[in-house]
């Protein structure tokens, strides 16, 4: 006859875990990985609202983009130009070519990323808020990570500063040439002139050459310049541009 022997358990032990459980050790590790992700999280969220209040008021300096043009080529000095000195048809002229509806929406133009999703292209319905964004304070690779927080610092750009301080950031930061650096700095390279001074052929120029700054020049006219002077007039007279208009100069 067999001997069944029984082992007896200490019940001071642990049970043994049940399958597909997580070891004690590897939860006590997550607790506090979770909270440090939290941490840093509401720490970058600070930051970002923290900038971007800051830059509501204060001119922003150097941009990323400006840092690694300046590797390539020197950059032109580059005066800032307070939306109230920018020529009306120059503030038109870029909405018109960027951003049509820029008046109309909160950072984000549902209607026209419908329309990119419908024709199954990844590419267009930036608005000039995102790109002010993207410009300001970050890089121009594409990547999600730059995506994810350029759809995080629109809405608070949007919530902080008025349209006319989104435009005025976005013409003082933009590129229009090879170490050309905003409005200022453009106006003065391409035509000898200031931005108060630009005629709707000239400013009609310079905003055709945004989406391809290094690749373009606003030397020539196009079907392209003439299209954004059209489009600056229709958006001035069916109201489009009364949220950056400062005055009643043409």
């Amino acid at each position: 006859m067999g001997h069944a022997y029984m082992i007896s358990r200490n019940p001071t032990q642990d049970p043994p875990p049940k399958e597909g459980a997580m070891p004690r050790r590897r939860r006590g590790i997550r607790k506090p990985m979770m909270f440090w992700l939290r941490f840093m999280a509401l720490r970058a969220c600070l930051v970002m609202a923290g900038s971007v209040t800051i830059y509501a008021f204060v001119n922003p300096p150097m941009t990323w983009t400006m840092v690694g043009a300046a590797k390539q080529n020197p950059l032109v000095d580059r005066p800032w130009v307070p939306i109230s000195d920018i020529a009306p048809v120059m503030r038109r002229s870029v909405v018109a070519a960027e951003d049509a509806n820029f008046c109309n929406h909160w950072g984000f133009d549902m209607a026209e990323i419908r329309k990119v999703i419908a024709s199954g292209s990844s590419h267009g319905a930036s608005t000039l808020t995102q790109q002010t964004a993207k410009n300001a304070y970050l890089w121009q690779t594409r990547s999600w990570g730059r995506k994810a927080v350029e759809t995080a610092l629109t809405p608070l750009i949007e919530a902080s500063w008025s349209k006319a301080r989104i435009l005025e950031v976005y013409l003082n930061v933009a590129e229009f040439g090879q170490g050309i650096f905003g409005i200022g700095a453009a106006s003065r390279e391409y035509f000898g002139t200031t931005a108060d001074k630009l005629t709707l052929v000239q400013a009609a120029r310079l905003a055709a050459v945004l989406p391809a700054p290094r690749s373009r020049s606003p030397h020539a006219a196009s079907n392209r310049s003439r299209a954004i002077a059209d489009g600056a007039a229709t958006i001035n007279r069916d109201g489009r541009a009364e949220c950056f208009q400062l005055d009643l100069r043409p």
